[in-house]
């Protein structure tokens, strides 16, 4: 995908502030950093509301008829043009992408660099909640951009599928999918809040590129899109994250292997 379909700069972020098909959301996990301060007219994305309550494991994707909904209901329809950000936390906004995109929206950007690009760039931030009113979204789902537990286990015995831990090699060598190989999404971005640039991402994943079809996983399947999205960035497209990642995984006592100092992974999702 190219490089402008997927982020947006805060400069030409400014530049459409107040546009009326404009939809912003701030995608930070915890909306007490939304009521702190986040881009004038944004709308809080809460991840929990995307999340389906009858799974056993934290932020699994809602069914496909309740996600179309859910994405109607926060105010956006098939030609709304939305952007989402984080505070201090591009994985956030990545999630909500990754789930925006699967769901068939075809304009839909991450803001590099979340608020502290916006407020470096000039622009202000206000307190007040927003809301956008109701829309109707038409999804056109995405099939592969997803993967359940029983595709992992098959590509664990396909040589041409890399399944990939994206948490920090710590936690890597603390419990992983036994199979697995860790590729850190912290080595894909510059502190927490930018996508490198497209040419060091070839580099850093040059390596797995060499695969037919690549599998992230993380904790809960956040940080996981990270890695994802740097695929699509420099042309991999045939790359899914695991959803239910280490939570399910270990939950539902399939094959790991670590020095059992898992203890670690379980902060970052």
């Amino acid at each position: 995908m190219n490089r402008n379909e997927v982020i947006i700069e805060a400069d030409e972020l400014l530049t459409k502030l107040g546009s009326e098909n404009i939809r912003i959301y701030d995608a930070s996990i915890v909306d007490d950093m939304y009521q702190q301060g986040h881009i004038p007219g944004a709308a809080f994305f809460d991840h929990e509301k995307f999340s389906d309550p009858n799974k056993a494991y934290e932020y699994m994707l809602l069914p496909d008829d309740k996600l179309a909904a859910r994405i109607g209901e926060i105010g956006i329809s098939n030609d709304t043009e939305v952007v989402v950000y984080a505070c201090g936390m591009l994985p956030y906004a990545a999630r909500a992408w990754w789930v925006l995109r699967y769901a068939g929206h075809k304009n839909v950007r991450i803001l590099n660099g979340g608020l502290s690009a916006w407020k470096d760039a000039g622009g202000t931030v206000e307190q007040a909640a927003r809301q956008y009113e109701a829309a109707v979204f038409h999804p056109q789902f995405r099939a592969g951009m997803f993967a359940d537990k029983e595709e992992v286990m098959e590509a664990l015995k396909d040589s041409e599928i890399s399944v990939v831990d994206v948490l920090p090699l710590e936690s890597y060598e603390g419990a992983h999918i036994t199979g697995s190989t860790c590729l850190s999404s912290m080595d894909l971005m510059r502190g927490l809040d930018y996508f490198l640039p497209n040419d060091i991402l070839a580099l850093r994943l040059q390596e797995k590129a060499a695969y037919k079809r690549i599998i992230t996983y993380c904790g809960g399947g956040i940080a996981a899109t990270v890695n994802a999205i740097a695929h699509l960035l420099i042309g991999q497209e045939n790359v899914a994250v695991y959803d239910g990642s280490l939570f399910e995984w270990m939950g539902e006592g399939l094959p790991v292997t670590g020095n059992g100092k898992w203890e670690i992974w379980k902060q970052p999702a």
